[in-house]
């Protein structure tokens, strides 16, 4: 049986949307795209916290999926994303089944995401990492199946944009691990309870 761990980059405030660059989402008018950039650094790009040596497949939903496969596969190489996003088995839900997923090793997960995901852990042997995906994370928090947060906390307060938790019942979480970054990120895994 597979577990679901969720690695996002948030603010103090909880915003996830457009961490990597300004055209990231501007979807509400957001204007802050690229706000975790200029606290990025060699320590956040290490594997110790986020878990991504231990990762059996990626799980996005579709926007997100597409957005961050283009990106990644138009940057000129060498840079530390493509080869292992292109290389990963891919979850992508979906609720269109003809969806089309532009990218190898993808595969399409049609319907209702709490249902297809749950289905998936079943399937799925080892670490299912979500990227990004806000709408998704957010459907799947609801619904129970989330087991852990990677999370880098970047110290800086936006005050609007769409946050990783939305409204909804109350989730103990148990820190694991923390390390903090010289630009100030805390990088924090937690266990759901």
């Amino acid at each position: 049986m597979g577990t679901i761990n969720v690695f996002a980059h948030i603010s103090l405030d909880g915003v996830m949307q457009a961490p990597g660059r300004p055209d990231e989402d501007i979807r509400g008018g957001f204007r802050h795209g690229g706000w975790g950039v200029e606290h990025a650094d060699e320590v956040t790009a290490r594997p110790p916290v986020s878990g991504r040596e231990r990762t059996a497949a990626l799980l996005f939903g579709h926007r997100s999926y597409d957005d961050l496969l283009r990106h990644w596969t138009s940057v000129a190489e060498p840079n530390p994303f493509t080869e292992s996003l292109v290389r990963q088995r891919k979850y992508v839900a979906a609720r269109a089944p003809e969806a089309h997923l532009a990218y190898p090793n993808s595969v399409p997960l049609a319907g209702e995401a709490a249902e297809t995901v749950a289905r998936l852990k079943d399937e799925v042997n080892g670490v299912i990492t979500v990227l990004g995906s806000g709408e998704l994370v957010r459907s799947l928090h609801r619904a129970g199946l989330i087991d852990a947060y990677v999370l880098l906390i970047h110290p800086i307060v936006l005050g609007s944009g769409t946050r990783l938790f939305g409204a909804g019942d109350r989730t103990d979480l148990v820190l694991e691990e923390t390390v903090t970054s010289p630009t100030g990120i805390v990088m924090a895994r937690y266990q759901v309870k």
